[in-house]
């Protein structure tokens, strides 16, 4: 039995549902997510709650996905009724990024700068040294912000780099002198 999965996923006000054979289509105030369902999955939905089931209890493919499409249905109705978003911090001396219509411009230190074009869903503000990352699906918005941190991770010796907020970067310590004796 899975923990995840034997869980009633609610539905908020302003939130459609509809459940066909082969996928679940959900809609609200911040956008619209479709969701391709296994055919070992079964799911439900009456009187404003989605239920997710495995067709047949001893397969165990089955059972491994109960848990996984019951959390992804649950991600797709809190990302259409409230949306996710990630925020980057980006620390160096001349490190920079602005906005130049759907596209993201990075200036990272490297001789050009580093273009980012937009994606479907996906918003993005930057704000001094921040830039945040929005939209309904929570996979496209977490990829989009790993797509930004990939160009330059936050190094360990001096902390330069993107980062997440509120990620600690692990520092280490430089190469020491050592005082000659004569």
């Amino acid at each position: 039995m899975s923990r995840i999965g034997k869980k009633i996923i609610e539905v908020p006000q302003g939130v459609k549902v509809e459940v066909s054979d082969k996928e679940i289509k959900v809609s609200g105030p911040k956008g619209e997510l479709k969701q391709f369902i296994h055919h070992e999955i079964k799911v439900e939905f009456k009187d404003g709650k989605i239920a997710v089931f495995p067709k047949t209890e001893l397969s165990k493919k089955g059972r491994g996905l109960w848990g996984l499409y019951r959390a992804l249905i649950a991600n797709m109705v809190e990302g259409v009724s409230k949306g996710f978003e990630k925020k980057l911090e980006i620390e160096g001396v001349g490190f920079k990024a602005n906005v130049e219509g759907d596209t993201i411009v990075l200036n990272l230190g490297f001789t050009n700068p580093i273009k980012i074009k937009k994606e479907d869903g996906i918003t993005f503000l930057v704000e001094k040294n921040v830039v945040t990352v929005s939209g309904a699906s929570k996979e496209r918005v977490g990829h989009f912000a790993a797509l930004i941190r990939k160009q330059k991770k936050a190094e360990p010796y001096k902390g330069k780099g993107i980062k997440y907020q509120g990620e600690i970067i692990r520092r280490k310590e430089g190469k020491k002198v050592v005082a000659s004796s004569k």
